[in-house]
């Protein structure tokens, strides 16, 4: 473990050198000891990536506050954190990869597992799950699955912080609602089709209201 830059994150066991070495993240790819900062001139960081982080880390006085937007700009460029998108940004930010991983494995907004590039979220916490949402999940969900939609990952996701649009999905970081289970046609549709799901029930959408009036 690394004092100077891992305070506070518990130790974990090291992988063992050699080729029956195991995975600690379940895919076969070697990030070499997770539990070590990475040696910047032993990682291949693309420039454009390495100036991306380094633009975050500036953002604050402290590097580590720029652990979520770095794992996201990760997942953006890789499609997911891979071991070796954390030991790249391990590499830049001198943190360890372990480190990484235990912020990437909090959030379900990161995943340390392949996914499709497109995401939905559906939202089943419990201000959602009074009015119905997992009927809204299972028809999106049903829907993507008979109308063989690709690359994209729908799942159920705790809580979108959006309760006054329940039930409400994430299409790609778009927050959409209230929403029923007739409009998982239009919503795989468009995601198909490279549309804008639902315009005018977007939480950004500039003519969007609820449907009692106002704002969320």
């Amino acid at each position: 473990m690394n004092d100077a830059d891992d305070r506070g994150v518990p130790d974990i066991d090291r992988i063992p050198e050699g080729p029956a070495a195991p995975d600690r993240i379940g895919t076969g790819e070697r990030m070499g000891d997770p539990a070590t900062v990475p040696d910047p001139a032993e990682v291949e960081v693309p420039d454009d990536f390495r100036e991306e982080i380094e633009r975050l880390m500036a953002l604050y006085p402290d590097r580590r506050s720029a652990t979520i937007p770095a794992l996201h700009a990760a997942q953006a460029r890789y499609g997911w954190c891979s071991p070796e998108a954390l030991r790249q940004v391990a590499a830049v930010m001198q943190v360890t990869p372990s480190y990484l991983s235990s912020v990437a494995s909090f959030y379900d907004q990161l995943n340390e597992q392949p996914v499709g590039r497109r995401h939905v979220f559906v939202c089943t916490g419990v201000a959602c799950h009074v009015v119905h949402a997992k009927r809204v999940y299972d028809a999106i969900a049903e829907e993507a699955r008979v109308t063989g939609l690709e690359d994209t990952e729908v799942r159920e996701f705790e809580c979108l912080g959006a309760c006054d649009m329940a039930p409400i999905a994430s299409v790609d970081g778009r927050y959409i609602g209230p929403l029923d289970p007739s409009d998982a046609p239009e919503i795989v549709a468009s995601i198909r089709e490279g549309r804008t799901p639902l315009p005018g029930r977007g939480l950004e959408d500039s003519d969007y209201r609820l449907p009692w009036g106002g704002r969320a």
